[in-house]
């Protein structure tokens, strides 16, 4: 079995990409790819950067960090932490990540705020939100849990609410997913009006079994793993 260089695979996966803009009606500068890196040594990170790949996911704190320090010389990478962000790994999240899609609660939020102003960092967050509704993930699951947080972070000086992130559960087939995918939209929709803040437009939402119908619904951020780096 022919095993492709990254670069390869990123050329796919930005051909695809560029496809699924099209039919979908939008342009595929809408939309950013996030390289989900977790798990994955930092030379195929180095591949993936020098085939122009600037976004990179990490689930771990810990194992983020090692990494943003070993590629600390590459300076236009842009690190999103797209795992669950335990309270006591925040203090690490300022200056090194400039994107946390994982916000679940108006406690994290508040204490997040607090390291920020601390380190005199802003970060870009999302609220992450469990429409599948499952147990064994985060996030908040009603619209009201979903307002308290948002209006938290609303009010904050240095965390800049951007947006919404979801994670459907595995195998629900297209109908189901592209609902969830829709039901997230219309959440944030919702969120920018109720807020009066324009600045909320990112959906990150579509990972690489399901990114395509991400797109259509509305995604401006898809995060693909095993599609640029290959299975775990």
């Amino acid at each position: 079995m022919v095993i492709l260089p990254v670069k390869d695979k990123l050329q796919w996966v930005r051909e695809y990409l560029n496809q699924c803009s099209i039919e979908s009606g939008r342009s595929q500068e809408d939309i950013q790819l996030i390289a989900v890196s977790k798990t994955k040594p930092v030379e195929l990170i180095i591949e993936a950067f020098e085939a122009n790949q600037i976004a990179f996911g990490e689930n771990i704190v810990q194992e983020a960090l090692r990494k943003i320090e070993a590629l600390k010389n590459y300076k236009n990478i842009e690190w999103h932490l797209i795992g669950h962000l335990q309270k006591n790994k925040l203090k690490f999240c300022p200056g090194n990540f400039q994107w946390i899609h994982s916000i679940d609660s108006s406690e994290l939020a508040k204490k997040l705020e607090d390291r920020c102003v601390l380190t005199k960092h802003d970060i870009n967050v999302l609220i992450q939100v469990n429409l599948s509704q499952e147990k064994s993930k985060y996030g908040v699951q009603d619209w009201d849990d979903l307002l308290s947080v948002a209006e938290t972070l609303h009010k904050g000086q240095r965390l800049k609410l951007r947006g919404l992130m979801t994670i459907p559960a595995p195998d629900l087939g297209e109908a189901a997913t592209r609902k969830i995918f829709t039901e997230l939209r219309e959440w944030r929709d919702r969120l920018k009006q109720e807020l009066d803040a324009p600045e909320i437009t990112e959906l990150s939402m579509g990972m690489t079994a399901d990114f395509h119908w991400a797109i259509q619904e509305g995604a401006t951020m898809i995060r693909l793993g095993t599609a640029i780096f290959g299975t775990r």
